[in-house]
């Protein structure tokens, strides 16, 4: 879960955000996170573009899975250097070898 932070927003992103909160049929602070959200995606995926980090850490930022984060860098274009049918590959083989 996240925590409060007080926070000045310029009234040009409210009434962004008021606008997606009405597409969405949402209200003004769940647009608000998700367009954050966005930008917190858009700026992991950069990283990860980068090598700065690597893909499972952009999963933990992300709170998601490996899979989701490979489906993402193809959506943005980002090379992994492996694809999530590698990984799916990788996850059977190792629960062979455990068995």
């Amino acid at each position: 879960m996240g925590r409060s932070y007080p926070l000045r927003i310029p009234e040009k992103v409210l009434e962004l955000a008021d606008s997606k909160a009405r597409d969405e049929r949402t209200d003004r602070a769940t647009a608000l996170r998700r367009l954050i959200y966005t930008g917190v995606e858009d700026y992991v995926m950069n990283l990860l573009e980068q090598e700065r980090i690597s893909v499972s850490r952009a999963a933990e930022l992300l709170d998601t899975s490996l899979h989701q984060i490979h489906r993402l860098a193809r959506d943005h274009g980002v090379d992994t250097g492996s694809t999530p049918e590698d990984h799916e590959q990788s996850t059977k083989t190792a629960r062979k070898l455990l068995k």
